[in-house]
């Protein structure tokens, strides 16, 4: 009887104190996809001699995204980086509007000018890169890190 006298004490004291369940993000019907969920990232461009991107991108972990790669032609090249592609959950590919939902990616490749885009949800922080299979120069990486 004591102890159930003390656990309805404590009951009352957390009730009072505000220890209810801590509210869900309204995302609406969508969920996590749900366009109030959602950011930009900045493209990517594959070219042989420029860089990838600007600069190093931050992103949030549980948002969602769009990464837009573009590709001039200028040469065969791809986007390797299975250590972000493991940190993120893909929802589609998207090429000449073509929609693949694939398990994963490891990387992409263009033999010739075009435009891919993959929409993903950031789940594991931490410091990833995306980079050009086989190259070593630092504008031919990005350094991606999730919060």
């Amino acid at each position: 009887m004591k102890s159930f006298v003390i656990a309805a004490a404590l009951s009352l004291t957390a009730l009072s104190f505000g220890a209810l369940p801590a509210a869900a993000h309204e995302y609406g019907f969508a969920g996590i996809l749900s366009n109030t969920n959602s950011e930009e990232m900045p493209e990517i461009t594959l070219s042989v001699g420029k860089p990838l991107a600007e600069g190093p991108i931050t992103l949030k972990s549980g948002m969602m995204y769009e990464l837009e790669i573009e590709a001039d032609g200028t040469g065969e090249l791809g986007l390797e980086g299975p250590g972000f592609f493991r940190a993120i959950w893909v929802n589609e590919v998207v090429i000449n509007g073509l929609e693949i939902r694939p398990y994963g990616l490891e990387s992409v490749e263009f033999d010739e000018a075009g435009e891919m885009e993959i929409e993903f949800l950031a789940i594991k922080p931490g410091q990833y890169h995306l980079k050009i299979p086989g190259s070593t120069g630092e504008s031919q990486r990005v350094e991606i890190t999730i919060q």
